[in-house]
């Protein structure tokens, strides 16, 4: 995803998306939010664990921004999205379209996610 000022990168070495500002005159790349994630080794399956944009940017639909890029990126790749975290998973129904590629969180996907933040 990009726009003018906003950019969505994947970064796959340390399994996150990020959520860049290139300031009014796009001359920066200032992190301001990340999406974490974790890959199940034995299915295609894609656990998005933690959301974050900082709070000076609070209230202007980033998260939904950053989300939306991770969940799209996730699909292209050929993965289901499973959500833990409590932003994604109340996201996700408010966007019917991309219900089909949705698998619940089973306690295999949270073992999965306490192991990746040790």
């Amino acid at each position: 995803m990009t726009d003018e000022r906003f950019d969505v990168q994947h970064l796959p070495d340390k399994s996150r998306y990020v959520l860049l500002d290139r300031g009014e005159d796009g001359t920066h790349d200032d992190e301001i939010g990340v999406e974490q994630y974790v890959d199940m080794t034995d299915a295609a399956e894609r656990v998005l664990f933690h959301t974050v944009v900082s709070e000076e940017y609070s209230g202007q639909g980033l998260a939904s921004t950053l989300v939306r890029a991770a969940v799209e990126d996730v699909i292209a790749s050929g993965r289901e999205i499973v959500p833990v975290c409590p932003y994604v998973a109340a996201w996700l129904p408010k966007h019917p379209e991309y219900a089909e590629h949705v698998v619940q969180p089973t306690a295999e996907h949270l073992a999965a996610v306490r192991a990746a933040t040790r």
